[in-house]
């Protein structure tokens, strides 16, 4: 069976266990049996996605732009994957897509979803997030975050009900800085661009080099305002790369304004990682392994292109959804709202192992490649790293060191 079947990259074909190495939560065979003894057909789980749209950056190099329909695209492929194994089981699926221009209120735009949009995939920034989730109107409903990293939405600022898809920057920055303490690159000089974001990329990294014993050796900023740095580079990283000895150049450059080009010129011949080089992220191109090529051709025969952290994300959002009901065998809404807010719950994503939202802050719990264009050069959590409950927990905040309070119960 194909579904059960994993790529390890350089190796053979291997079975994998039946739940959990694929994105497909139940075998073929279950399936069927369920298909004989499920009842008649239920109403649709209803599912939207609302996304606020941002202005994307102008990419460097000739690259490829930020596709307009990232996130989007995903949760389309997810919605198809749900309905084709809810087939089985006499479940549906059905997702209305809402796109909000850059000056229009998001909060008009969740009114309009219905009076009581129960399951709401959100691609927004972090201030959209919390106004949705603060809403009165939004008491009943269940958001999955696809499209804000800010680690702020996992700690001081959660929320009740809002679960985060997409990695956070603190998990991100645990994954890049697990893989330097495991080579021992443990000194690093961190370069940041001006934006606010690469402050909190900045500031992700820092924790997470005094979690795992590495050391911010020297700090510098670079502002790419008014240059060109693709006629420049050669002489304009030297002064903010030169610094104590060091083993890697980090970079918080989210945008893309000039990370690109920091590679091999910076002053010392040292590794760049962070925002661009080796670079951690939820998914790739790269991302064979557990049967993910299956998930990627779907993907690129959908959209056209690859899949990128967001689409992953959005797909991934629709499909624990999907996942949820098949489990529960049921379409009721609140039926499906416990399950997955529920700490048994567990969901397929290719990536090895089985999946799973944090019960303290929402947080889905998943490994983090490590990617040069061409391969992954690493899996995080790395060997090594160990946990009492799963390796999954050495990502990003642990329970007892979480400022989240949403998620706890009274007592």
């Amino acid at each position: 069976m194909l579904a059960r079947l994993g790529k390890r990259q350089g190796g053979p074909l291997r079975a994998m266990p039946r739940r959990k190495a694929c994105g497909v939560g139940l075998s073929l065979h279950g399936l069927l049996w369920l298909a004989l003894l499920s009842p008649a057909r239920a109403e649709p789980l209803a599912i939207h996605y609302l996304e606020r749209r941002v202005e994307r950056p102008t990419p460097l190099n000739n690259e490829d732009p930020i596709p307009d329909d990232e996130g989007l695209k995903g949760a389309e492929l997810g919605l198809k994957d749900s309905n084709a194994t809810g087939r089985f089981v006499s479940l549906d699926f059905t997702l209305d897509s809402r796109v909000v221009a850059a000056g229009e209120d998001i909060r008009a735009a969740f009114r309009a979803l219905g009076e009581r949009p129960r399951f709401v995939v959100l691609n927004a920034p972090a201030e959209d997030v919390l106004a949705l989730a603060d809403m009165p109107e939004a008491k009943g409903t269940v958001f999955l975050n696809v499209g804000a990293p800010d680690s702020r939405l996992r700690e001081a600022d959660c929320r009740p009900r809002l679960l985060h898809v997409l990695p956070s920057r603190a998990m991100l920055a645990d994954a890049l800085v697990q893989f330097l303490a495991y080579k021992r690159w443990t000194r690093i000089l961190l370069l940041s661009g001006p934006a606010p974001a690469d402050a909190l990329y900045a500031e992700a990294v820092k924790k997470s080099a005094k979690k795992f014993g590495a050391r911010i050796v020297a700090e510098s900023r670079y502002d790419p305002q008014g240059g060109d740095t693709r006629d420049t580079a050669l002489r304009e990283f030297v002064l903010p790369t030169r610094g104590p000895e060091h083993d890697v150049v980090a970079v918080a450059d989210e945008a893309g304004a000039f990370g690109a080009n920091l590679v091999y010129n910076t002053a010392a011949a040292r590794p760049v990682v962070g925002t661009q080089g080796l670079t951690p992220a939820a998914w790739g191109r790269p991302v064979e392994a557990w049967a993910a090529v299956q998930l990627q051709t779907r993907f690129r025969r959908l959209a056209g292109r690859a899949m990128r952290p967001i689409d992953y994300a959005g797909w991934m959002a629709v499909h624990a959804l999907g996942e949820a009901a098949v489990q529960a065998r049921s379409t009721d809404p609140d039926t499906v709202a416990r399950l997955v807010l529920s700490p048994r719950f567990e969901v397929g994503g290719f990536k090895g192992r089985p999946l799973s939202f944090r019960a303290w802050d929402g947080q889905l719990r998943q490994p983090v490649f490590l990617l040069w264009p061409g391969a992954v050069t690493a899996t995080a959590p790395i060997e090594g790293f160990q946990h009492h409950r799963t390796e999954l927990d050495t990502l990003g905040p642990d329970e007892p060191e979480s400022a989240c309070r949403a998620f706890r119960k009274p007592g």
